[in-house]
């Protein structure tokens, strides 16, 4: 039981209450005394169990009208929990639950019409059937904007769980694909020049204990901006595995979300750079004019293939799209070419 019904009910009852005692129905019905006024209470009391047990509590509101009407008091005050709780049954079931709550509705106004001391005329049968269709199509509106707040619920979910798997692919990608180049490279001069593997050695742990802490900040959902005009790191990271690297990054001033897709796009490109490539040069433009950001990067190693192609062009191009810019991704004569053009400030 929700607090909101129980205010509900609680006002009901004082309604039921202060309308039976203040303003008592006239002939041909009953005069006040303390059945009526138990039954319009009763009838109100039913609003409690509303949510819990609606078809229930529609059949016990039912039930009091119609013998509220029998034994000839007025149904000014004991009919309008009957369609609040129709109401409810509409917006929490289906259809089922619904052609059951109006067939015994249906049954309780019957009951009502036979029942009632004074005549029934047209102007009474017109007011029950708009309270009946208020009550079945506001029911259903509340439960169809439910259902559709649900749903968005589920795709902004979606959406965080996909943004959280690119996050994760890229970050943590890079850095394994990273510390399996710079082993690979201590491996092989080992022997012959054990300095140089002892910095591989250092690299793997610099950057494995950098992983660490990018995995901690996604898991705690910490999605802060790198500067992109910061690639030192990233740049490092590639030289390190033995790759020349070469840099040319004006400083640019870009909104946070661009910032964050730009340095992701560079991280995925350095990061394909060096699964599909042994050796030769990678070049790394970023420009800035007017109101358009240029990112370029060209790996102009010879591609070797390593298994199935993953997500990486696939992630580049949907980071590009969500701030409104697009990714170019192809083989040319120096190599292979990353290009992504975006906004400075993040389209929404």
């Amino acid at each position: 039981m929700r607090i909101s019904d129980a205010w509900l009910t609680v006002g009901f009852v004082v309604a039921a209450a202060s309308v039976t005692v203040l303003a008592p129905a006239g002939p041909p019905y009953h005069a006040l005394d303390p059945v009526g006024v138990g039954l319009a209470v009763g009838s109100a009391l039913c609003l409690l169990w509303r949510r819990v047990a609606p078809i229930p509590v529609v059949f016990a509101t039912s039930v009091l009208v119609v013998v509220n009407a029998a034994v000839g008091y007025a149904t000014t005050v004991t009919q309008w929990p009957a369609w609040i709780s129709l109401f409810t049954l509409f917006s929490l079931r289906g259809a089922t639950a619904r052609v059951i709550g109006s067939i015994i509705e249906l049954s309780a106004v019957g009951g009502y019409v036979v029942l009632d001391r004074a005549p029934v005329g047209g102007a009474d049968v017109f007011g029950v059937a708009v309270c009946f269709l208020l009550a079945v199509v506001t029911g259903d509106a509340a439960r169809s904007r439910r259902a559709v707040s649900v749903a968005e619920h589920a795709r902004v979910r979606a959406e965080e769980r996909t943004e959280l798997a690119r996050e994760l692919h890229d970050a943590i990608g890079h850095a394994v694909n990273v510390m399996v180049m710079q082993a690979g490279v201590g491996r092989r001069v080992f022997a012959d020049d054990p300095t140089f593997a002892r910095e591989a050695l250092g690299n793997i742990e610099s950057v494995g204990r950098e992983a660490l802490g990018e995995l901690d900040r996604l898991v705690r959902v910490l999605h802060a901006a790198e500067p992109v005009t910061d690639l030192t790191g990233l740049v490092e990271r590639v030289r390190a595995a033995g790759r020349e690297l070469r840099l040319n990054a004006e400083e640019v001033a870009v909104s946070e979300g661009v910032a964050r897709a730009l340095h992701r796009i560079v991280q995925e490109a350095l990061t394909n750079a060096l699964r599909h490539t042994e050796t030769g040069r990678i070049d790394v433009d970023l420009v800035r004019s007017n109101g358009t950001v240029v990112l370029e990067i060209v790996n102009q190693g010879r591609h070797r293939p390593v298994g199935p192609p993953g997500r990486g062009l696939a992630n580049m191009r949907e980071r590009a799209r969500l701030v409104g810019g697009e990714v170019e991704a192809g083989p040319i004569q120096a190599g292979f070419r990353v290009r992504a053009t975006l906004p400075a400030e993040a389209r929404s």
